[in-house]
């Protein structure tokens, strides 16, 4: 496929909009289209961007476009629906996280995908975080996380609750570092500011042995968003926002009695004896950009992306789960009439 790709955004709220500037910004590729039902803000990108914006997927298609992808970055409710019909059109699509409001839903589209042989992968934003993809091709066997996300309260996303939200996240790269089925899930939630819970603790153990904690808020007063794990002899801390890795490594030959003779010697002036702290080269990039590239790689060489529906259908059914032991635990505790309430 040597002409340029021809692509359209559906949704062009705040991460709609994002969108928009890569695809038009990328070389290869002619941003031909939106879909936006809210006139306002189909008039401003229309303006923006100088391209046509229908009020559905239906009249898009039937302006005959010719597209070859687009991105689905509409409310989660109406992922099913808009790129059902993009699918059923032969659009390949980016359908931003969650993939779908249902497992249900999500298996529609995975079918749909298949049945048309089309490209479909999600928008698990982090996949492409450039510590992730400094730190993913090093790892050995991770057996404890560690995760903070945690977010100020805006508006947006409102449709769904802080796990789908913004935990769900998390998940994805846990459930790809842990590679192993999850075994047990532990959950608490609470509404503060919205009528969805905002603010979740998770445990999460795996068959493995494996155990992660996950802490998620869109109600803190500060932004957070960390990863830390640790492995045989390492402890590795990601900073997404910094895009940045530390990896502390613990030498073969260490010994607790050794390290603190060395280091009574030495007055500790260089930290315990038998630990390495290094910061893996990470090669910079926008997240974003990232994903829309490595999902049009896909469209051209037909190859299956990185982030593939069967695991955005995985992070999905996990997230679920975890709404599910929320409730439950809101029964146990008393809580629910406040969360009837809320």
């Amino acid at each position: 496929m040597t002409e340029a790709l021809r692509v359209a955004v559906a949704g062009t709220g705040a991460f709609g909009r994002n969108h928009l500037r890569v695809y038009q910004e990328m070389a290869g590729v002619a941003l031909v289209a939106a879909i936006e039902p809210e006139d306002g803000r189909a008039a401003e990108v229309a303006e923006e961007y100088e391209i046509p914006v229908f009020a559905n997927a239906a009249d898009a298609l039937a302006a005959d476009l010719q597209l070859d992808a687009a991105s689905v970055a509409v409310p989660t409710i109406y992922h099913r629906d808009v790129a059902r019909e993009l699918l059923e059109a032969g659009v390949d699509c980016l359908v931003e996280k969650p993939l779908a409001a249902s497992l249900a839903e999500a298996d529609e589209l995975i079918d749909l995908s298949q049945r048309h042989r089309r490209i479909l992968q999600v928008g698990h934003l982090e996949r492409f975080n450039p510590a992730v993809l400094a730190i993913e091709p090093k790892l050995t066997r991770p057996m404890f996380f560690e995760a903070h996300r945690l977010s100020v309260f805006t508006p947006r996303s409102l449709d769904v609750d802080v796990v789908l939200d913004l935990m769900i996240h998390d998940l994805d790269i846990v459930l790809t570092f842990a590679a192993s089925p999850v075994k047990e899930v532990r959950a608490v939630g609470l509404p503060i500011l919205s009528p969805k819970v905002d603010i979740a603790n998770v445990r999460v153990e795996f068959e493995s042995g494996c155990v992660a904690n996950f802490t998620a808020s869109r109600v803190s007063t500060e932004r957070v968003r960390k990863l830390r794990f640790f492995e045989p002899r390492q402890y590795v801390s990601i900073d997404y926002a910094r895009r940045d890795v530390l990896v502390i490594g613990v030498d073969p030959e260490f010994s607790i009695e050794k390290a603190m003779a060395l280091g009574a010697a030495a007055g500790f002036q260089d930290g315990l004896p038998g630990l390495s702290f290094s910061k893996p080269e990470v090669t910079p990039g926008e997240p974003l950009r990232l994903e829309i590239a490595s999902f049009l790689d896909s469209v051209r060489t037909r190859r299956a992306p990185r982030v593939t529906a069967r695991q955005g259908r995985e992070a999905l059914a996990l997230a679920l789960e975890i709404q599910k032991q929320m409730v439950e635990h809101a029964g146990k505790a008393g809580l629910g009439d406040f969360f009837a309430a809320s």
